[in-house]
């Protein structure tokens, strides 16, 4: 407890801390909604985008308010990232193959369905693909996705120096 004495004193340092911790608590929510509604650095690692992304990881800047602002304007051939439907937890990198109402070939590679099994892609859907198709999971694992998994558009790759990279890991 402080002394009646000292409150006078002490006042304006209580008021400074606790501005100071709702400042950062702001920028902690600002950072969040700016993160998840508009965009940012996004760590991919892993085999399956590989020679596009690195199997040791990349940085990508990923843009999601065009997407949320104009859900339909995805292209074929770009670069997506997307909640996983196999484990929600997880964002995933990959290539867009098949808009709604595309016919595509199920597996080109013949390495999980035959080259001549075909597919159309149903309203709301897309055929998503990764570049590795021998290490990658995908539409060929999981049939079409629904666009309302897609979270954004991978806009650029971000050149880093490999030992940050790990330090990131």
């Amino acid at each position: 407890m402080i002394p009646p004495s000292w409150l006078h004193l002490a006042e304006p340092a209580i008021k400074r801390v606790g501005l100071t911790c709702l400042h950062l608590i702001n920028f902690g929510f600002a950072f969040h909604l700016f993160k998840e509604n508009v965009g940012g650095l996004c760590f991919m690692a892993g085999p399956s985008m590989l020679p596009t992304l690195d199997t040791s990881g990349e940085l990508v800047l990923e843009s999601i308010l065009p997407h949320r602002l104009f859900p339909n304007q995805l292209g074929r051939g770009e670069l997506i990232t997307l909640t996983s439907p196999v484990d929600p937890s997880r964002i995933i990198c990959k290539r867009v193959i098949g808009l709604p109402g595309d016919v595509v070939c199920v597996d080109p590679t013949g390495l999980k369905a035959h080259s001549t099994e075909h597919v159309i892609v149903p309203k709301g859907h897309i055929w998503v693909a990764g570049d590795n198709a021998a290490w990658s999971k995908d539409s060929r694992d999981y049939g079409p996705v629904s666009m309302a998994l897609v979270r954004g558009r991978i806009a650029a790759r971000v050149s880093v120096p490999t030992f940050l990279i790990q330090q990131i890991r």
